[in-house]
């Protein structure tokens, strides 16, 4: 699979991303996990969702990256720096109780306006 983005403000979003990953990654695989601090989103909550995957992910490499500001901008910026072969959202807008509701602004921007496949997952 290569080199993936795991864009993550949750427990629940980093989980099912590992749920995803993990019949998909190999030893030679890349996981590169980004939190963005945007102001609704606490720096523990952030840490908490990123330590998930280094907890579940044994296989692939795992790194973590921490940016501040515009979700959307800050995946792409990360996407581009990291060269990654997809990125891997969640739909929830950050809140658990509105999963299954139409995506929120962050995926609506990357499926619009990323060159990257983007893999939404229901959390």
């Amino acid at each position: 699979m290569g080199r993936v983005l795991v864009a993550t403000a949750s427990v629940h979003t980093t989980a099912a991303a590992c749920d995803y990953l993990e019949d998909r990654l190999g030893s030679g695989d890349t996981v590169v996990v980004l939190t963005v601090e945007d102001g609704s989103v606490a720096g523990r909550d952030a840490g908490d969702a990123a330590n998930v995957a280094r907890t579940r992910l044994l296989e692939p490499a795992v790194e973590t990256r921490t940016r501040d500001g515009d979700p959307a901008a800050a995946i792409q910026q990360v996407a581009d720096e990291a060269g990654v072969d997809e990125i891997v959202v969640g739909q929830t807008r950050g809140d658990p109780d509105t999963a299954g509701t139409a995506p929120g602004s962050t995926v609506r921007t990357l499926l619009a306006g990323t060159a990257y496949p983007v893999v939404v997952l229901p959390v």
